[in-house]
């Protein structure tokens, strides 16, 4: 079995949620005893949250490629960066390690195949730029996002609440009625493209199939450390 190295801590709520579907998966594999063998690394998420309402990119690519290092250094043989918008540093932790990073937008895009427009929920760097959507659309997948003031809202909603905790239902009719919206739009499926939506909403508050970033990061994840890809 490979180790796995996890960049976590963006929020760690997700993390933790990391650290069970891969030993889940592991263990249902091989049964008995069986559980992963993983490096974390967990970053404070407040300065890395700072870094993001600053737009310093490169400094949460040093973070970030730091942490890459230090779980290569664990014994990891890939590595996973426990964050969707986090993915934006991804090129720098490539370049910092010797072993394979996992791309969440490829795991979501290789599960998205077979769809042809998926609607695409995330922080507002993911829903209005490239460098996620971006892997889909190389997939043959085409993305359709919420309007401004959709888009806001879920922002708001992931910063304001769950990367601190906090599930309200308030917040999950508002994402219920933007994924209907989408829906309208041709979304044949929704990519829940934050590490934290799967906390607030799942598959009896949307019409279509939702894509569960994490969960799918995470289930690659131990497909690949067990070399059954």
């Amino acid at each position: 079995m490979l180790t796995i190295g996890l960049i976590g801590g963006l929020s760690w709520y997700s993390t933790l949620e990391y650290y069970r579907v891969i030993n889940e998966e592991i263990q249902g594999r091989l049964g008995g005893h069986a559980s992963a063998k993983i490096v974390l690394q967990s970053l404070d998420f407040a300065e890395v949250r700072e870094y993001q309402q600053r737009e310093d990119w490169p400094a949460a690519g040093r973070l970030l490629a730091e942490a890459g290092r230090r779980c290569q250094a664990g014994g990891a043989d890939l590595i996973l960066i426990c964050s969707n918008l986090m993915h934006k540093n991804a090129e720098a932790v490539d370049a910092e390690i010797d072993v394979p990073l996992l791309h969440i937008a490829d795991a979501v895009a290789q599960r998205a195949r077979g769809f042809e427009k998926v609607g695409l929920l995330g922080a507002r760097w993911i829903m209005e730029e490239e460098f996620y959507a971006g892997h889909l659309r190389s997939a043959g997948v085409d993305v359709v996002v919420p309007d401004a003031d959709g888009r806001e809202l879920v922002d708001r909603v992931i910063f304001e609440e769950l990367t601190q905790g906090k599930a309200l239902e308030s917040s999950r009719t508002a994402y219920a009625e933007i994924i209907a919206q989408l829906v309208e739009q041709g979304a044949e499926a929704v990519v829940l493209a934050c590490t934290e939506i799967e906390l607030l909403i799942g598959a009896a508050d949307s019409p279509v199939p939702l894509l569960d970033s994490m969960q799918i990061h995470a289930e690659q994840a131990a497909i690949l450390a067990l070399g059954r890809a």
